[in-house]
C-alpha cells in the first residue's frame, strides 16, 4: 500500500467535517483507505479533488465532553466528540481506547446510518495492517468521534438467543410494509413488525472468538449474493448491510475475545435491519463479468462512486475468505444500479 498517498489524502480530508448538508456522510476516508488498499492510489487525488468540493469544513468544540452517556447521539456536538477522541489517541494507546469505547459505541450501531463503525473498520484495519502514525490515528478518532455523535441503535437488538445458521436467519427476515422515507424513519418503524423481535434475536450466537469470525465472514458473504437479488430495491443503501458487518470484522483482531460475541450479535442486528427497511421482492441476479477481483476493483475505482468502491472492496473480501466468485458480481451490480 502506497502510504504516503493515504497519509496525504488524511491531511486533506482531515480539514473537513464528517457530515455535509446537515446529514449525508462524508465517505472521503473510507474510500480513498479502499483505493490506495487495492493499487489504485494514483486516482486518488483526483477523486478528492472532486470530492471534497461538497465537503463541509471541521466542526469546532464548543466545551468538553463531561457525561459521555448523555452526550451519544448528539450530532451538535460532533465537534466535542472529535476533540474528545483527539485528546484520547494522545494520552492513551490506540487498542486500549478502542476497547473502552467500542463496548459503549456498539449499541449504537446504526449511526449515521452504519457510517460511524464502517468509517472505524477502515481506520482499524490501516493500524492494524500498516502501523501507526499521527494522520492514522486522527482518523481512528474522527471515526469514532462521527459514531459517537451520530449513536443510533437498531430497535429490538440485543444478544442473540436463536438456533438459525446466517442463510436460514437471513431468509426469514420480515419487511417493513411501508418503505418510504429515510433511515430513521424506517428503523422506527420495526417494533410494529410483529416478526421483527424474533427475526433480530433469530441468529445463532457464537460459543468463541472462531466461531465469532466465522459467522461474521459468513453473514459478509451471504449478505453480498443477497444484494444481488434484492439491490434494486435501495442500491445505494443496501451496500450497507455488506460493508457494517465487513467493518466490525475488520475490527475484531483489535478487540478482547469477550466483545467479540456482542460484535456479531451488532453486526447482524444491522444487516437484518437494513434488509428489513430497504429489501425489494427478489429478481433474478446478474450475470458475473468477466474478470477476477483485480478487474473487478479496477471497474469500481473507474466507476467512481464512493459506495461502489466500498462494496468492492468488501465482497474482494469476502471472495478471499469463501472463494465464491459469485459474490464479486455485487460490485458490478452496485455500479450499473448507483
Amino acid at each position: 500500500m502506497d502510504d504516503g498517498i493515504l497519509n496525504e489524502a488524511y491531511q486533506r480530508l482531515h480539514r473537513t467535517g464528517p457530515e455535509y448538508e446537515g446529514w449525508l456522510s462524508n465517505h472521503g476516508p473510507m474510500a480513498v483507505e479502499a483505493l490506495v488498499r487495492h493499487g489504485q492510489g494514483p486516482r486518488v487525488h483526483r477523486w478528492l479533488d472532486d470530492y471534497l468540493r461538497r465537503l463541509d469544513e471541521l466542526p469546532r468544540e464548543l466545551r468538553p465532553i463531561e457525561d459521555w452517556r448523555a452526550a451519544l447521539g448528539d450530532p451538535k456536538r460532533a465537534g466535542d466528540w472529535l476533540a474528545h477522541f483527539d485528546r484520547e489517541l494522545r494520552d492513551r494507546p490506540w487498542r486500549e481506547m478502542l476497547g473502552t469505547w467500542w463496548p459503549r459505541l456498539l449499541p449504537g450501531i446504526a449511526a449515521g446510518a452504519t457510517h460511524g463503525v464502517i468509517r472505524v473498520g477502515h481506520a482499524v484495519r490501516v493500524l492494524l495492517r500498516d502501523g501507526t502514525g499521527p494522520d492514522r490515528l486522527t482518523e481512528l478518532g474522527q471515526a469514532l468521534g462521527y459514531w459517537a455523535a451520530r449513536w443510533q441503535p437498531v430497535p429490538g437488538a440485543g444478544p442473540l438467543t436463536g438456533p438459525a445458521d446466517v442463510p436460514a436467519a437471513l431468509a426469514a427476515v420480515p419487511r417493513i410494509p411501508d418503505q418510504t422515507g429515510g433511515i430513521l424513519e424506517r428503523l422506527a418503524r420495526l417494533p410494529d413488525v410483529p416478526e421483527w423481535s424474533g427475526a433480530v434475536a433469530a441468529l445463532r450466537p457464537p460459543t468463541g472468538p472462531a466461531e465469532a469470525e466465522q459467522i461474521l465472514t459468513e453473514l459478509v458473504h451471504r449478505a453480498g449474493l443477497d444484494y444481488l437479488r434484492f439491490g434494486h430495491g435501495n442500491p445505494v443503501m443496501l451496500v450497507h448491510a455488506v460493508t457494517a458487518p465487513t467493518a466490525v470484522l475488520r475490527t475484531l483482531p483489535a478487540l478482547a475475545p469477550a466483545l467479540w460475541a456482542p460484535s456479531v450479535a451488532a453486526a447482524w442486528s444491522t444487516t437484518a435491519a437494513i434488509t428489513s427497511v430497504y429489501a425489494a421482492p427478489a429478481a433474478p441476479p446478474p450475470a458475473l463479468e468477466p474478470g477476477g477481483p483485480a478487474e473487478v476493483f479496477d471497474r469500481a475505482a473507474r466507476h467512481g462512486d464512493a459506495h461502489v468502491v466500498k462494496l468492492a472492496d468488501a465482497v474482494l473480501d469476502a471472495h478471499a475468505a469463501t472463494g465464491d466468485d459469485r459474490v464479486l458480481a455485487a460490485a458490478d451490480h452496485a455500479g450499473r444500479l448507483i
